[in-house]
């Protein structure tokens, strides 16, 4: 039962992390010149697992939930830049 609780809290923090990231880049960065940088996703990512990285000393917070944070954030800045490319 604990393993499954652990599980859902990896799954609803990378999707979570990959929409607060995609929905954030659409409307406030979108006239931002920097956020269509190749390197914007890296740091995104990067930034949001170093800020998520002091929750893993909680008990059912994980290093692995707070990497996949980052990566889903790196994911949705990815594809936020994409659709600001396609011009949505």
């Amino acid at each position: 039962m604990f393993v499954m609780i652990r599980i859902g809290l990896v799954i609803v923090a990378a999707i979570f992390g990959f929409a607060v990231a995609r929905r954030y880049v659409r409307t406030r960065l979108r006239f931002v010149d920097a956020v269509r940088s190749p390197f914007a996703p890296w740091i995104a990512g990067g930034l949001m697992a170093l800020v998520a990285s002091p929750l893993a000393l909680l008990p059912l917070i994980t290093g692995v939930t707070t990497t996949l944070f980052g990566i889903g954030a790196g994911l949705g800045t990815a594809s936020a830049q994409k659709a600001l490319k396609r011009g949505e």
